[in-house]
């Protein structure tokens, strides 16, 4: 028998995939996001993580979750970008991906086809309850989804929505925990009934 078959020379290949986490904010994405690019760090992967340049909320060079958990990152403008700056890398790691550019799908797919493996975090609805930017499409071509989920602050159940507390109707706005709160379905219906009356 041949151990150096066809079968054992394709596990031994590099394999590109695709790996989205998606939730509300505060649903810990970006926390997940910077586990498993720590692990793959330990894993001595040539890792490179890239954000978008307009979140400078905790840190302009660092990707930062609501826990304080950080990793070194990669500010940029457009999702061509990161093309640019992956040559030579095993992992790809992206944040905060609903802001980036519809380009960020063909993007993430040339990486995965070139066999790098991409881990993206992003809202996957707006305020609105309106799916996010990018993030649709990259739920579709993904090899792996995985729904993060807050707790209502309301009642204590799974939420369903980033529900804005401010009086402001831009799409993109940042803000942390006096701007948002996480509300599930029920809570969130109450509460833009709230806001109409």
């Amino acid at each position: 028998m041949n151990l150096f078959s066809e079968d054992n020379i394709q596990e031994t290949k590099r394999r590109g995939r695709i790996e989205v986490i998606c939730g509300s904010m505060f649903s810990g994405k970006t926390e997940e996001l910077i586990r498993r690019l720590k692990r793959a760090k330990f894993a001595h992967q040539r890792v490179e993580i890239f954000k978008p340049a307009i979140d400078t909320r905790y840190s302009e060079e660092e990707v930062v979750s609501h826990d304080s958990n950080s990793i070194a990152s990669t500010p940029i403008d457009s999702s061509a970008s990161i093309v640019l700056f992956s040559s030579d890398i095993d992992v790809v790691g992206i944040d905060e991906a609903q802001f980036f550019d519809e380009g960020l799908v063909d993007v993430c797919n040339q990486l995965a086809n070139n066999g790098i493996r991409v881990i993206i975090a992003g809202l996957d609805m707006d305020f609105k309850g309106i799916p996010f930017g990018p993030m649709p499409n990259l739920c579709a071509i993904a090899d792996e989804v995985t729904k993060v989920h807050a707790i209502c602050v309301k009642c204590g159940n799974l939420a369903y929505v980033s529900h804005r507390t401010t009086n402001n109707e831009k799409r993109v706005l940042l803000g942390e925990k006096d701007t948002y709160e996480p509300l599930c379905r029920e809570c969130y219906r109450k509460a833009l009934q709230e806001q109409q009356s």
